[in-house]
């Protein structure tokens, strides 16, 4: 009984020497319902934490701790709001929260100031906090699967965002402020309630390649008589004409018009 004991006792010393040499903690599939006290006693040696596919229905506010993290991967779980000292995670780059039962989410996510990846999708948010705008190094949003009703306009401070996804929502229309979104290369809206964009969309988002509105009471023409369609036609061909000469077409959607005919 003592040598069994002690063989877990090494294992768990082991494991947590690893984690602190590494930076990575990782307990996917762990059937966890609390986070674990020994990864939170690791403070600043975390870099990475990826407790995917657990049964954590809370963060705890200790988590803050965890000054030096720069992913923090949460998804699939029961977690049902993130505490409002998130923001003191000042290292986060990525944070991935898909599929859990997020309602709302913290003003303190706009000090997250870092924050390159952030991915939501799969919860029910019914909005996005305004602060969201200070996210100025995020180049990817995904809130799909959601119940967001709208964006907020403060999403067109987001200047670095290169791609937003927000399929399977509520959204009625689109703020005005994406339209600043000059670094924009993928915006994707399936099945939400949009009748209209932005007039300016097309003409001022120089990057943008892919649009994708199926499922949304928008028509084609309507879409083709806005102003800068044709360079947006030229640099999605473009793209889809890169494609087939880098023999990358396997679930591409470079031939899809973005718009249900």
């Amino acid at each position: 009984m003592g040598c069994c004991q002690s063989k877990g006792a090494d294992s768990k010393a082991n494991r947590i020497a690893r984690w602190r040499s590494t930076g990575i903690v990782a307990l996917r599939d762990a059937k966890l319902k609390t986070f674990p006290d020994e990864v939170l006693e690791l403070d600043r040696s975390v870099r990475t934490l990826d407790l995917t596919h657990n049964k954590l229905v809370e963060i705890p506010v200790d988590i803050s701790k965890l000054v030096n993290m720069q992913r923090l991967i949460l998804a699939t779980n029961l977690i049902e709001r993130l505490p409002i000292n998130i923001g003191k995670l000042q290292s986060l780059k990525v944070m991935i929260l898909d599929g859990n039962q997020i309602t709302s989410l913290p003003d303190e996510l706009g000090q997250l100031v870092r924050l390159e990846k952030l991915s939501i999708s799969g919860n029910m948010l019914m909005s996005l906090p305004e602060t969201i705008g200070s996210l100025r190094n995020l180049s990817l949003l995904n809130v799909s699967n959601n119940k967001l009703k709208y964006l907020p306009e403060s999403v067109g401070s987001c200047f670095s965002l290169e791609e937003l996804q927000a399929n399977d929502n509520l959204i009625e229309e689109l703020p005005a402020s994406v339209c600043n979104l000059v670094h924009l290369k993928s915006l994707c809206l399936n099945n939400n309630t949009v009748s209209q964009i932005p007039p300016n969309l097309l003409k001022d988002c120089k990057a943008l390649q892919n649009i994708s509105l199926h499922g949304n009471p928008i028509s084609m023409d309507q879409f083709q008589q806005m102003e800068g369609f044709q360079e947006f036609e030229a640099r999605r061909k473009k793209k889809f004409d890169k494609q087939i000469d880098s023999n990358v077409m396997i679930g591409s959607n470079g031939l899809d018009e973005g718009v249900d005919l």
